[in-house]
Order: structure tokens, then C-alpha cells, then sequence
């Protein structure tokens, strides 16, 4: 005889997708003092890409597999930037200048670390399983360069959702996992969730500089490692 019933609750990719949203929202709000929104319609797409300007991703592992891609547009990016910085306490006269300056790269990172650092949270505490992350990768692209980050998945669903920021800039975030559903056999407690401005008193008031002899910057080194 089935547990399931017309009562059951199941949980999907779009489940997973609205976790990871509010995660992208709650965190960017809190870093950037200013109200960052999402798109009520998700688009369902065949794969995903890194995209001009900046393109960041990051590979999660455990109860599910999955590939999390945010692409910035410059615009949307030094946005971001500069109102972390300034609410950091940074002067605006210090502020980088280009999207593509290695510090603007840092930061986004760093934002990127904490969006999936609390989705992570949120996945233990509304699907009762557990995924690890990798290290953040980001790299300022130009208008002709996308590429395409193999997961191996068996089974992979896709998606895209628009983003906008408290100045009306445009940014995409696109989740690929592994087709699944959770299932809920029980009633369960869920635990308190993480506060993204401790996670930001946590992770310091600055990212790291790279070294001043460092004469490769990260993309260079990540670009290699892909044969370009």
C-alpha cells in the first residue's frame, strides 16, 4: 500500500528554485541596503551558460546535484559592488572603476559564497538533506565568449529566472540539478534561519587583495585550465 495520498506534499525543481531565489534576494538586500526583486515567471531552458559581463558559478554536491550560474551585466554588477563597499564603510572615491578590476571580481565572489552558503541552510531546513558547494568561480567576459560548465548530471532539469536590482538593473540566475522530488512522509520543526548580516560579519569586512607580486590574475588561471 502507497504512503502517498492526495495530501502528500512533493517538492520539485521549481521547490528548489523559489529556495534559491529568496536565498539570491535575502542575501543582495541585506549586503546592499537597497530592495533586490525576481521575475514571478521562471523560464525552463535546455542548458545553462556563463554570459557577458560577468559570469559566476558554483557546483553543489550531496543529496542532490546541481549547478548554480549568476550572469551580471556590468551595470548591474558595479550596482552591487559599490553599494556593499559603501555600506562596508569604503569612500567612493576608492571605489574600482571597471567591472572587470579584480576587486569588483572579489566582491561578487564573495556575495555569490554567501547566496549559496545560505541556500545550503535553507535546504537542510525545508527538504531535510544536505549538499556541500565548491569555491565560487567568476570571470569578466567579453561579448564574444560563453561557455558552457559540464555537470555530468543524468537527469538535468534547467532554469532561468530575471533579477533587478534598486536601480532597475538586470541580472540571470540559472539552476541546473538532477531531476528529483522530495517527498514529505511527516510533519517536521524547522530550525532558525542563518541571518545574512552575520554571515557577512563572519566572512570580514573586506575581501582579500591578491598578493602584490601575483602578476596572473584568477580568470587567467581558470581560463588556462579550460585550454583557452
Amino acid at each position: 500500500m502507497s504512503f502517498q495520498d492526495k495530501n502528500t506534499v512533493v517538492c520539485g525543481t521549481e521547490d528548489l528554485l523559489v529556495s534559491l531565489c529568496n536565498s539570491v534576494s535575502k542575501v543582495l538586500t541585506a549586503a546592499t541596503a537597497s530592495k533586490i526583486q525576481y521575475s514571478a515567471m521562471v523560464q525552463r531552458i535546455t542548458k545553462t551558460c556563463l554570459k557577458p559581463d560577468i559570469g559566476c558559478f558554483v557546483l553543489f554536491d550531496g543529496g542532490f546535484s546541481g549547478l548554480v550560474i549568476i550572469n551580471f551585466s556590468s551595470q548591474a554588477a558595479m550596482e552591487l559592488y559599490a553599494s556593499y563597499m559603501l555600506s562596508m564603510g569604503m569612500a567612493r572615491d576608492e571605489l574600482a572603476r571597471s567591472h572587470t578590476s579584480d576587486e569588483v571580481s572579489n566582491v561578487m565572489g564573495e556575495l555569490m559564497n554567501q547566496i549559496v552558503g545560505d541556500f545550503t541552510g535553507q535546504v537542510r531546513q525545508e527538504f531535510q538533506t544536505h549538499i556541500t558547494q565548491n569555491q565560487p568561480k567568476m570571470l569578466a567576459l567579453n561579448k564574444q565568449v560563453m561557455l558552457s560548465v559540464d555537470t555530468h548530471m543524468d537527469q538535468p532539469e534547467a532554469r532561468r529566472v530575471t533579477f533587478y536590482t534598486g536601480a532597475g538593473n538586470v541580472f540571470y540566475l540559472e539552476l541546473a540539478v538532477d531531476r528529483t522530488e522530495f517527498i514529505k512522509l511527516f510533519d517536521f520543526d524547522t530550525q532558525d534561519s542563518v541571518n545574512p548580516e552575520d554571515l557577512f560579519d563572519q566572512a570580514g569586512q573586506q575581501p582579500e587583495a591578491a598578493p602584490a607580486g601575483d602578476t596572473r590574475s584568477e580568470t587567467d588561471a581558470f581560463l588556462d585550465s579550460l585550454g583557452m
